[in-house]
């Protein structure tokens, strides 16, 4: 009974949910058609495909402790290597969305077992601008740092809020709605059905993911779709504001994070839910995100009586930021996640401050970014804690 709720529930939000039209900013929930940079070809009317290719290329290092400032780990790497092709196909109503990953991050291969290159694989039709629906992997209709492509990123890297509690990408079935108002005030609306497993899945149980997300702009839509990309690059003339809430309900989930995670020795029930805000003005942006992951019953054992939780708590994510000039931006953030007491002797409460510098060469296509911040466990901030530590990245993206 409670699955075919769900699952009622679930189909009407699909009925339902938000589309932006075709800007020009880069986004993981539509296919770009209308591209001023980049590799086009195109064939009469009946076929278009855009190629572009973005790269970070990151150097980090992180303390030994806070008091400890030596080295305990440097980070040299390609964080990140893209190859992503949009177009459409006979019609520019049917719409296709592909991304690539090859570094050894985008593969998976830090935690998984094999290499995973696909990260995005949709097919789009387009009823009309302001509906459309999505059948393919993406990403699930969560928190908003997620959304935001890692390419509009104004830090080197999401929060640890996002790693613990993102919904991250599924396949499925997914659809976006904007309803039709006749005053400044925008309605977005957002559905997915999906496996419930996350990335390239196997076949599985009877069990799937249910997500619904709601966004209310009261002051009208962001200038290139801002509201999903950090920093107020555009210099938002008039206030701009954007609230969404989400919920998913993942049926028989298989691992410790729902789409994300170790495996479970036992199925379980999750429900995140997700309240967000982004809000720019003259060059100032705020961003904030609330995080809350609930389970029938957390704990999953196995023959050998080897215990695995699931990661049930809360979390939050702040960043303040403002652009000190056309191209330049500071920006600090503030994260911790919270797990609730029964899995405290397994999972530790985390939290991170960090200042951010960004050169925007060409827009986030084109950036140098350095970061400095200081990280710890369970509400122990003093630096001669071993578990506590500073860290610092600079990364240069680049792409077309």
């Amino acid at each position: 009974m409670r699955r075919s709720l769900y699952t009622v529930i679930s189909l009407a939000c699909l009925m339902l949910a938000a589309g932006r039209g075709y800007a020009q900013n880069e986004s993981d929930e539509r296919a770009l058609i209308k591209v001023d940079k980049g590799i086009s070809i195109s064939k009469d009317s009946l076929f278009l495909m855009n190629i572009r290719f973005r790269m970070q290329n990151r150097f980090g290092i992180r303390t030994e402790s806070g008091e400890d400032l030596s080295i305990e780990q440097t980070d040299f790497r390609v964080r990140r290597l893209r190859l992503r092709f949009d177009g459409y196909v006979l019609n520019p109503r049917m719409q296709y969305y592909i991304q690539l990953g090859f570094s050894k991050a985008d593969l998976d291969l830090e935690s998984g077992g094999y290499a995973q290159p696909i990260r995005d694989a949709m097919i789009y039709y387009f009823f009309d601008k302001n509906f459309y629906v999505g059948f393919g992997q993406g990403k699930l209709p969560g928190n908003r740092e997620r959304v935001v492509s890692s390419g509009n990123l104004q830090f080197a890297d999401r929060s640890i809020a996002n790693g613990v509690f993102t919904l991250d990408r599924d396949f499925g079935f997914f659809a976006y709605y904007t309803l039709p108002t006749k005053g400044r005030a925008n309605y977005q609306l957002k559905g997915a059905i999906n496996t419930g497993e996350g990335r390239n899945p196997s076949p599985g149980d009877g069990g799937l993911s249910y997500t619904a997300r709601f966004e209310y702009l009261p002051f009208g839509t962001f200038r290139n779709s801002g509201d999903y990309s950090e920093g107020d690059l555009e210099f938002e003339p008039t206030p701009k504001l954007s609230i969404g809430i989400s919920y998913n309900y993942n049926d028989e989930a298989v691992r410790t994070r729902g789409q994300l995670g170790s495996s479970l020795y036992e199925a379980r029930d999750l429900q995140v839910f997700i309240a967000d805000a982004m809000f720019k003005y003259m060059g100032w942006g705020v961003m904030g995100e609330y995080f809350q992951r609930t389970a029938n019953d957390p704990f999953t054992h196995n023959a050998n009586g080897d215990t695995r939780v699931v990661w049930v708590g809360q979390g939050s994510n702040v960043h303040l930021s403002r652009m000190i000039t056309r191209k330049s931006e500071l920006a600090f953030r503030y994260a911790s996640v919270r797990p609730s007491e029964e899995v405290q002797p397994y999972e530790q409460r985390l939290e991170e401050t960090a200042m951010g510098y960004s050169h925007y060469v060409n827009g986030h296509r084109i950036k140098l970014q350095g970061n400095v911040g200081y990280s710890w466990a369970n509400r122990e901030i003093d630096l001669i804690q071993t578990a506590n530590f500073w860290f610092a990245t600079f990364q240069v993206e680049f792409g077309i």
